[in-house]
């Protein structure tokens, strides 16, 4: 059947439009399906074909289409047509080729893409026909663009050191399409390309080679896509500097221009300067040193020679050197002549010949003149044998009354009659005495008489006198020696940092109250016939130099005992607090010892030493205990051999008593845990009118390079406010690390809004950086709050600062004597002074105790220094009597016999 050419189009929109409407016609692939014997020269080709868009909120977007030949073209969408009428169709003529084309468009929603929920994605595509065929476009897919609020991953603060490499990890919010992101300094963006030390890594992490001053600042990664831009919160990345010093300047002049002086040179802290928070230089910044200029000496005459006898030409002379002294290194000559002439006569020049009358005159004279000379000598070498014997008879008298006047044998107390006690009378000021206290039996002799005890007395049955012998040589050289160091002089006295006593062989103690430093001199560590006044002195860290080198630092309290240059015959035990935490593994102890010269120097390496060395020590959890043979001046250095070491700091509170203004500080101290620094600042805080107001706390500092950060927290704002401008404070890691700085604190100032206000609740907080921490929790009433005034009173330590003999002992004096001659002597039962040791957990220490001719008496005197006054005697007796020897029944100690 024949069709009329204008009706084909006609025909060919009722067919496609019935296609459209069927279920069966779907198309998968986008090529061109040519009508059988068409011209495929003539199959549609697409001018414009729809992309892959995003749908932006709610608003619907546009997809274009447009091909030529072209009859028809129509969407399908996820393998269905879309309706005819959503489409908006534009027809046109090609100019050049006459050929029709056609251009259609559509809009996609949210709500169209939303309901295929379930498929991967959502695509469209378009179909053009011609006469030829039909052709596919590319698939556009349609998303729903979004982005969420929260990063997966925000940057973190940092605090850097300089030239340390800084990474700022970011991971952007999902998002559709995946957000892009850019990094902000300060809110400047920072562009890699501008910067080579700057990169952002695949994964948008923010990475700086090396940190640079310049990139101390705010960060802030920035992530966005075309929905919206969102930020994290912004890291603070701090790039500090640890200070280095400066090259040392040259040495000063000399301070003295003549003699002994002092020149130092200095380094200052700023090669670099401490920027940010950045640790302080280690070490010290003026380094002194002794130096001498020689002093100029004018010269000075020496005295005038005798006249010469008168020569031939009527005149005589006299000379003298310019010796009287010489001068030298710079010093004047001596003015004036040197020689001295004169007429001898008077004027008159006369010269006669003598004859034998002159003769004999002179030789008369000269006769009379020699018996004159003889009878001089001998008057004087009578006199002098005079004075000998008065001399003699004086010295002896005076040593009597007044070389042994520090000395007095009485009995101590009347409820323990067997004691011997020598008081000391401090009220003289001998400090060597040239005589001895020792028995005597030729002859009468004035007497004192002990009291009758069941003990027997420490000297001996029988009379005793106090006898003076002679001054030795040795004990002249012994003062003279003394006399002539420069650290032999008048020391202060009645300091609240010195004790001082007058010893004998009887031996006795000193101590410091309320510092835990004291001196136990065993008996017979002073020699017999000799008397010593002997000191124990606190030292203020300020008031003596002490070098440290490295990561060294100060555990103890620098203490001198002396005189230095004593002779003792045992080992004295010097105690005294230190603030470290004992651990091989983390410090390496070592005794410092300073000479005579000044300088310090090691004398022992805690853990290393030799039994017959001359210093030995016993390290407990808060004191050690050194047994030196030479009296001086000591101190307990530690040097960290790992971040694990740490020091003990007490943890100190302090408030006014009285608030009568607006404002209230409380004050945080931050001392070594030792007693004398905590009696420091006691004293210090009674001057000022404080008041502890929490209990004390301990925290342990480790050597980490770390400041100390003090903050204050929980302040009730209805009532206080607090005036600090910054959110917190710190101390810097060396100067609490270096130990010779005092009283180390901060201030926190609170103000009241009304002068009623009394009530006081907030929380102080003390932490190390990357370390242990404190929090206080503060609850008082500022006006009549008291409770914890009883924590920090002071008691005296066992009596009086200084004793002697055997009230200085717990142990009496012939219970010792019989433990010491018991086990002594080796047991092949083992029942001797190792099993003691043993016992007393002092097993660690048999080499030494082994070394000295009584390893026993070595252990009572350690259990003497430990435990004394409160030592318990009992488990010492028991100690003692359970070693299992068959006169273990005279050991058997109450106390009753103390």
């Amino acid at each position: 059947m024949a069709v009329r050419p204008g009706l084909w189009p006609a025909l060919l929109g009722i067919v496609l439009a019935a296609w459209l409407h069927g279920t069966g016609a779907q198309q998968s692939a986008t090529v061109a399906n040519p009508v059988p014997g068409a011209n495929p020269d003539l199959l549609p080709h697409f001018l414009v074909e729809p992309e892959d868009v995003y749908i932006v909120k709610n608003k619907p977007v546009l997809l274009v289409c447009k091909a030529m030949p072209a009859t028809q073209i129509f969407f399908k969408c996820n393998g269905e047509w879309v309706r005819q009428v959503d489409h908006v169709i534009e027809r046109s003529t090609d100019d050049s080729s006459g050929l029709p084309a056609m251009e259609v468009r559509i809009n996609v929603s949210r709500q169209q893409v939303e309901k295929v929920f379930g498929l991967e994605e959502y695509w469209c595509q378009c179909v053009a026909w011609s006469s030829s065929g039909t052709t596919k476009s590319q698939k556009a897919y349609i998303r729903i663009a979004y982005l969420r609020k929260n990063f997966e991953q925000e940057p973190l603060a940092k605090e850097v050191s300089l030239e340390q490499g800084i990474v700022l990890p970011c991971r952007p919010p999902e998002g559709i399409p995946p957000a892009e992101v850019e990094w902000l300094r300060n809110e400047d963006l920072v562009d890699p390309s501008l910067d080579p030390n700057v990169y952002i890594t695949r994964e948008h992490s923010l990475v700086v080679r090396q940190a640079r001053l310049a990139d101390t600042a705010n960060y802030t990664c920035v992530a966005k896509n075309i929905v919206a831009r969102r930020r994290s919160a912004s890291a603070a990345v701090i790039v500090y500097v640890n200070g280095g010093w400066s090259t040392w300047t040259e040495w000063s002049v000399c301070s003295a221009s003549c003699g002994r002086g002092w020149q130092k040179r200095s380094r200052s802290c700023t090669n670099p300067a401490p920027l940010n928070g950045g640790a302080f230089c280690e070490g010290q910044n003026v380094q002194k040193t002794a130096c001498a200029t020689l002093c100029p000496v004018d010269g000075s005459w020496s005295p005038w020679s005798k006249w010469s006898a008168c020569g031939l030409d009527c005149t005589h002379w006299r000379s003298r050197e310019c010796s009287d002294p010489a001068p030298r290194n710079g010093g004047e000559e001596c003015r004036g002549a040197d020689l001295d002439t004169r007429n001898c006569t008077s004027d008159l020049c006369v010269h006669t010949a003598s004859g034998p009358e002159d003769v004999a005159l002179y030789v008369g004279l000269i006769a009379v003149a020699v018996c004159l000379l003889l009878l001089l000598l001998v008057l004087i070498l009578v006199y002098c044998r005079k004075k000998e014997g008065l001399d003699s008879d004086v010295a002896d008298s005076s040593i009597l009354t007044s070389g042994f006047q520090p000395v007095s044998i009485k009995p101590s107390k009347a409820d323990n009659p067997h004691l011997l006690t020598i008081q000391p009378d401090l009220s003289t000021t001998t400090t060597t005495c040239q005589g001895s206290l020792c028995p005597r039996q030729d002859g009468p002799s004035p007497k004192f008489q002990l009291a009758n005890g069941h003990l027997l007395s420490p000297l001996g049955g029988g009379r005793h006198t106090l006898h003076h012998s002679s001054p030795t040589s040795e004990a002249e050289d012994f003062v003279s020696r003394l006399s002539t160091q420069n650290y032999f002089r008048s020391l202060p006295r009645g300091t609240s940092n010195m004790t001082y006593g007058t010893f004998n062989f009887l031996g006795g103690r000193l101590m410091i109250p309320n510092t835990g430093i004291s001196l136990l001199i065993p008996p017979d560590a002073i020699p017999r016939g000799k008397i010593y006044e002997i000191y124990l002195t606190l030292h203020k860290p300020e008031d003596v130099r002490l070098p440290l080198a490295g990561c060294q630092t100060l555990l103890s309290p620098i203490v001198s005992c002396g005189p230095p240059g004593v002779l003792l015959t045992r080992p004295v035990i010097l105690a005294m607090d230190h603030c470290g935490e004992p651990c091989p593994e983390s410090w390496s102890l070592r005794l410092k010892k300073q000479s005579c010269e000044g300088s310090w120097e090691d004398v022992l390496h805690l853990g290393e030493e030799a039994p017959s060395h001359l210093y030995y020590c016993q390290l407990e959890a808060g004191a050690c205990y050194v047994f030196t043979e030479q009296l001086g001046r000591f101190a307990l250095v530690g040097e960290a051999l790992s971040v694990a070491a740490t020091k003990r700091l007490k943890l100190l509170l302090f408030a006014p008593v009285a608030c009568t203004s607006l404002e209230y500080n409380i004050r945080v101290y931050c001392l070594h845990d030792t007693h004398d620094a905590l009696k420091e600042v006691v004293q210090l805080e009674k001057q000022l009118g404080g008041q502890l107001i929490q209990e004390p706390r301990v925290l342990h500092f480790k050597d980490s390079y770390h400041n100390l950060r003090l903050s204050i927290h929980d302040v009730p704002s209805s009532l206080w406010k607090s005036k600090l401008l910054v959110s917190y404070q710190e101390i810097p890691f060396y100067h609490i690390w270096n130990g010779t700085q005092q009283y180390l604190h901060c201030t926190f100032t609170l103000e009241r809004i009304s002068p009623s206000t009394s009530d006081l609740a907030c929380k102080v907080w003390v932490w190390q950086v990357e370390g242990d921490g404190q929090s206080f929790n503060i609850n008082f009433n500022i006006t009549k709050d008291t409770r914890f005034a009883e924590l920090l009173a002071l008691e005296s330590e066992g009596g009086v600062p200084a004793l002697v003999g055997p009230s200085a002992f717990k142990i009496p004096f012939l219970i010792r004597q019989k433990i010491i001659t018991s086990l002594d002597p080796p047991c092949s039962r083992g029942a001797d002074w190792r099993t003691l040791a043993q016992k007393l957990h002092l097993d660690s220490h048999l080499s030494f105790f082994a070394s000295k001719p009584s390893p026993t008496a070595m252990i009572l005197n350690l259990w003497e220094a430990r435990h004394f006054p409160n030592g318990n005697l009992s488990q010492l007796a028991a100690a003692v009597a359970g070693l299992g020897q068959p006169d273990a029944g005279l050991f058997t100690v109450s106390e009753a016999e103390c």
